[in-house]
């Protein structure tokens, strides 16, 4: 049985009520105190390790409970908020408790690095791996989980650009493919701007708002013309590549299962970055404006060629996940999984259904493909879902609420803000109810005393 379907029942119930045997009632007999600090440190690593690369708290926490379940540290207590890990040991009655804790610094989305976690926690709670052993294969997760060179990470950084326009716009025609071509280097151009500013040490919110300035000043350009080139599809796709559709998801995914701190912190990060693309795109858009750009743009994406719009949601989810540094055996898991989600989306939109409530089911649908396949794999579900829902991600609603703003319409401006804010909360619920769903469909078979106790429990006190 997978680990998370075993350790997530004990951390959902009392520290006190939780067994301290291997489900024959019997107390395990505990480690060294050597191996034990070993095996903290392990744990402790393993969960630093995982919270960086964007893992949920309440899965952090069922792997660090694993590693130590599995070394027989117990009774023990970890402990995840959004830039801190911690766990806590008592080795017997009376003794006073063993306490140690880390701290994430820049957590940022490398589904490659979460995935070799992933099996290195599914190899040591399978036993036969012994605590130093555990050690070197986390230190070489930890060197060696680059997937992709860097021209490839530039490149893909303007795929997903020029396939968000074909998203947004629908069209196939030569000014579409023109458009195309602008947002691709509008998007390498923000990119580069991007690393100029973080190799000065820069805090992330204005390395954010400076890539996002050339899409905008790319779409002025193309407004002063006379071939009726759309300069608001060239914004409104270079918003995909800066959108934080996984923290907000995150967010929202934490306060559901009881992380409230965590949640609250995630959140608010989501809200700096989504400010810092405001301020880029804004701060440009209002000179265009007030020189007679007309960046006019429609509330929802057009759907005028689903079978386009189809593809270039494939082709979006696909950069995405390349520079999210997923492996590349499960990119077609991927993509298949975004495939279904934007399908579901336009079939719902064209039936007549409100946005924000396609939206909301298209999540639901990849959150419970993403389990489905990640149980199947035997991996995390992250890399199978967080590029998945880049083509639901809110990018045209976002920039019709803040081109409202600039023209002087708050009342608008707020309402598409506003949108914007619906989509993305429907997307991080439907996500999270996708993956309760799958528990359901592969409940966790022969959890014994654990899944007993789990049922009996009131709940636990959550950070």
């Amino acid at each position: 049985m997978p680990w998370p379907d075993r350790m997530l029942p004990l951390l959902r119930t009392p520290t006190t009520a939780r067994p301290l045997g291997d489900g024959d009632g019997a107390p395990a007999d505990g480690p060294e105190p050597a191996v034990a600090g070993v095996a903290l440190d392990l744990a402790l690593l393993v969960g630093e390790q995982m919270l960086a690369c964007g893992e949920a708290a309440e899965d952090v926490e069922a792997a660090m409970f694993a590693v130590t379940w599995t070394y027989r540290v117990r009774p023990c207590d970890p402990q995840v908020t959004f830039t801190r890990v911690a766990i806590s040991y008592q080795p017997g009655p009376g003794e006073p408790p063993v306490t140690a804790e880390r701290s994430v610094r820049h957590p940022a989305g490398d589904c490659a690095r979460l995935a070799a976690l992933f099996r290195l926690v599914t190899d040591i709670t399978a036993g036969g791996v012994g605590v130093d052993d555990a050690h070197r294969r986390l230190r070489a997760v930890h060197r060696d989980c680059r997937r992709y060179p860097a021209w490839l990470l530039v490149l893909s950084s303007g795929l997903l650009a020029g396939t968000a326009t074909l998203l947004v716009g629908g069209r196939a025609d030569a000014r579409a493919w023109l458009v195309f071509v602008s947002a691709v280097v509008a998007a390498v151009a923000g990119d580069r701007l991007a690393a100029l500013v973080g190799r000065h040490g820069l805090p992330e919110f204005y390395r954010i708002a400076s890539a996002a300035t050339p899409a905008a000043a790319v779409g002025i350009l193309l407004s002063f013309n006379q071939l009726h080139l759309r300069g608001s599809v060239v914004i409104t796709g270079g918003l995909y590549a800066f959108l934080p559709g996984w923290p907000m998801v995150a967010a929202v995914q934490d306060g559901l299962t009881g992380f409230y701190l965590t949640a609250a912190a995630r959140l608010l990060e989501a809200l700096y970055l989504m400010a810092g693309v405001v301020v880029g795109v804004m701060s440009v858009l209002y000179i265009g404006v007030n020189n007679g750009a007309d960046l006019a743009a429609q509330s929802v994406p057009s759907s005028s060629n689903p079978p386009l719009q189809l593809v270039a949601a494939l082709l979006l989810a696909l950069s995405f996940a390349v520079l999210l540094n997923t492996e590349p055996r499960t990119l077609p898991g991927v993509m298949l999984n975004s495939g279904a989600g934007w399908a579901t989306y336009g079939v719902l939109v064209h039936a007549g259904g409100e946005p924000v409530m396609a939206t909301g089911l298209a999540a639901v649908l990849v959150g419970l493909s993403g389990r489905l396949m990640a149980r199947h794999r035997g991996s995390s579900a992250l890399p199978f879902v967080i590029a998945a829902l880049g083509p639901l991600l809110p990018g045209s609603v976002l920039y019709f609420g803040m081109i409202a703003f600039v023209r002087g319409e708050p009342e608008a401006g707020v309402s598409g803000i506003g949108h914007a804010a619906a989509m993305a909360m429907a997307l991080a619920i439907g996500v999270n109810l996708g993956r309760e769903v799958a528990r359901l469909f592969l409940p966790a078979r022969g959890t014994g005393r654990c899944a007993l106790v789990a049922r009996r429990s009131a709940g636990r006190h959550r950070r």
